[in-house]
């Protein structure tokens, strides 16, 4: 039998009733802004790869209009938000939700910052519109789970798009709806495939999303229709949609938003964290390491069990190169995916050594942690990490986010810029216009 789903849409028509009308709350805003300065260092760094900057060149050559990167070249508000969507994801170091399994916010910033830059809003308005758009986004990403051999980047982030795209455009609630509904008609079957063989189609599944739900928005705005049950009718026959109900309208999903210290599927930090620890126990040498065992919630070895990487994309979602980067750098940044790191022979020795080993207990309570055991020639050392920066309960201080902006941005973008930039997106007045923050780069 079908979920009861009629309780799921009841929920999400109250969300947009809450943040349809009314400005975001201080906390909701101040979240808000910690993941548009995030977004953008992480499109910054993943906009240096050729691929994208290719795709840049290509769409601004047939779709020039008013958004910009730094020293790039204009573009229109659909193309622009298809290359921030995909550079944001490059190197796997955007943020994301836990109960949503997926990223609300990337394809909500792609989406938003051009649009908001052409209609001259200021950053309270684009504050507002992303603040519903990821409470919608959110609520769909638990919903609607993703049947095996899917992917989520593709569906269901489209939905809080529409919503948040609509919000910004000065639709009504009942519109906002529509627009939701618009997208639900045409969510994409988005495969894992790409992923497991290292393929770097899965970059432009975002891009996919943050076009779909600005399509929605617009098709809203102008009268188009959509049926009441289109969302329900998804959910029941297209999704592994769950049964659980959702968090009501007044709980913020926004504030469990997540942002990642490292370069890496979520699943792969746990490991990582381990490895750091476990690096600075042994002053960095990792020649005598000869056995590596890492026991971690099965789910992180199903996503992310890819052993011996070839390509960038494998190894982001590769729990034993994540933890042997680690063991062998001393961090997971984008560098790690480039020649000469990513071919270094002392992280390919350690990342053939580890073992996975699922860990019954986590799984069975449906917890996120690891366990990782080091046989060196000194001895032997174990760590244990069941929270990691950038959780809800733990979230990056300011100081690590735009640490990490800066390091990310740094060759497009000069470090006080970064800085003033980081500044002016976290501090500003709601009333700033958004264009004006946008130059400080």
């Amino acid at each position: 039998m079908p979920p009861d789903i009629d309780p799921q849409r009841a929920v999400l028509q109250a969300v947009v009733a809450l943040h349809a009308l009314r400005p975001a709350d201080a906390e909701a805003a101040s979240q808000a802004r910690r993941l548009l300065v995030d977004t953008v260092g992480c499109a910054l760094a993943g906009r240096q790869a050729g691929e994208v900057r290719r795709l840049e060149a290509a769409l601004a050559a047939c779709e020039p209009g008013g958004f910009a990167f730094p020293a790039g070249p204009s573009l229109a508000v659909q193309a622009a938000a298809q290359v921030i969507a995909m550079a944001a994801t490059w190197d796997e170091a955007c943020e994301g939700h836990a109960l949503a399994h997926g990223r609300p916010g990337v394809p909500l910033v792609a989406a938003l910052l051009p649009l908001a830059l052409r209609r001259n809003a200021s950053l309270g308005e684009f504050v507002d519109a992303f603040v519903l758009g990821y409470e919608v986004g959110a609520r769909c990403g638990a919903w609607l789970r993703i049947r095996p051999g899917m992917h989520v980047d593709a569906n269901w982030p489209a939905l809080g798009v529409a919503a948040g795209a609509a919000r910004l455009l000065g639709l009504a609630p009942e519109a906002i709806v529509q627009a939701i509904d618009i997208a639900a008609c045409q969510l994409a079957t988005s495969l894992y495939l790409p992923v497991a063989q290292g393929r770097t189609a899965r970059n432009t599944y975002l891009g996919h999303s943050a076009s779909l739900g600005l399509q929605a928005a617009f098709a809203s705005a102008a009268g188009i229709d959509a049926p009441e049950g289109a969302l329900a009718h998804y959910a029941a026959n297209h999704a592994a949609a769950t049964a659980q109900p959702l968090p009501d309208a007044s709980t913020p999903l926004l504030h469990d938003a997540y942002l990642k210290p490292f370069a890496a599927v979520r699943h792969v930090h746990y490991g990582a964290t381990a490895a750091r620890a476990l690096r600075e126990r042994l002053a960095g040498d990792t020649a005598g390491i000869r056995r590596i065992v890492l026991t971690v919630y099965e789910e992180a070895i199903v996503y992310c069990g890819n052993r011996a990487p070839r390509t960038p994309i494998q190894a982001q979602f590769s729990l034993s190169f994540g933890l042997a980067a680690m063991l062998r750098f001393g961090d997971v940044d984008p560098s790690v995916y480039a020649a000469p790191r990513f071919d270094d022979a002392e992280l390919r020795r350690l990342e053939a050594l580890v073992e996975l080993e699922v860990d019954a207990d986590l799984t069975a309570r449906r917890q996120r942690g690891a366990t990782l055991a080091l046989t060196h020639d000194g001895g032997t050392h174990e760590e244990t990490v069941t929270t990691i920066a950038g959780d809800a309960g733990n979230p990056l201080d300011r100081a690590a986010l735009v640490a990490k902006f800066t390091h990310y941005a740094a060759q497009p973008v000069a470090p006080a810029r970064a800085q003033a930039f980081c500044d002016g997106v976290l501090d500003a007045p709601a009333g700033t216009a958004l264009g004006a923050l946008w130059q400080r780069l």
